[in-house]
């Protein structure tokens, strides 16, 4: 069995993947909260990313690493820039040293969101991050290709929509992922014998994506779920979507537009 570090285990992404990679790895999960409800064949090791030492200590001795810790949400330079420019760059440091070939990790759909809605896109398109956030993983997407070529890392960057048991609203039925869909993706990205840099999409079966995915589907990917199936429910809720406001225009949603308090979120941006 492969042991696997999760970083940001604690998070939302972790609490939904735990239950699903149960039992077909061997996880060593990672936050700077404790995690005390360890299940078998998992452990526990804390560290802050802005560690390296730290970081270093969690990856030594594992076979590939899902990196979904970090600042999830878009907020001012100071907390991104720790978080997610410093510490992906300790993850990646650190699995270069520690001889780490396979990293994982959540890019987003906001390195991409100043794409409109009516394009689809694929993994080839040029980034056009909608936030600072956005930024951040662009970042993270740019470390990955450098240290795939300069390095021989084996990196796959999943671009996730939002991973939720449903989708809640209308933009999450073009960008959702059910838990078990996101959990078959990322074992691909972890056992595929001939990955060397790519780029999934991480969403279900969506009749309203905005994503050609069909490079995960190169690799073996095919997802279970549908969020077409919440559609009726979902659309019923909701009121008409103006056609002037950026935030329907654009695939990033809210994020295109939020700025309050030098970019703190609004509590419904996802």
């Amino acid at each position: 069995m492969k042991a696997i570090l999760m970083t940001g285990a604690a998070g939302g992404i972790g609490s939904y993947l735990r239950p699903e990679l149960k039992g077909k790895y061997a996880l060593r999960l990672s936050d700077r909260e404790t995690i005390s409800d360890l299940g078998k064949d998992e452990s526990f090791m804390p560290a802050d990313l802005t560690d390296l030492d730290a970081v270093c200590a969690a990856v030594d001795g594992v076979d590939g690493i899902l990196h979904f810790g970090g600042h999830a949400s878009e907020g001012v330079w100071e907390d991104i820039l720790d978080a997610n420019i410093i510490g992906m760059r300790n993850v990646y440091e650190a699995a270069r040293v520690c001889g780490v070939k396979r990293v994982v990790w959540a890019s987003s759909n906001h390195a991409v969101g100043f794409y409109r809605r009516d394009r689809t896109i694929d993994h080839t398109v040029y980034p056009k991050p909608d936030s600072r956030y956005g930024v951040s993983k662009v970042f993270g997407e740019a470390m990955g290709s450098l240290y795939s070529d300069k390095y021989g890392l084996e990196v796959v960057n999943l671009r996730i929509g939002n991973v939720a048991f449903e989708p809640v609203d209308r933009r999450r039925l073009s960008i959702w992922i059910s838990p078990r869909d996101m959990a078959q993706l990322c074992g691909i990205a972890l056992d595929h014998p001939y990955i060397r840099f790519e780029i999934f999409y991480g969403v279900s079966d969506n009749l309203r994506s905005w994503y050609d995915n069909a490079n995960a589907e190169k690799f073996g990917y095919v997802p279970l779920d549908r969020s077409e199936d919440y559609a009726e429910a979902v659309l019923a809720k909701e009121p008409p979507a103006a056609s002037d406001d950026p935030d329907e225009t654009y695939q990033g949603g809210a994020y295109v537009s939020v700025e309050a308090g030098g970019g703190q979120p609004r509590s419904e941006v996802v």
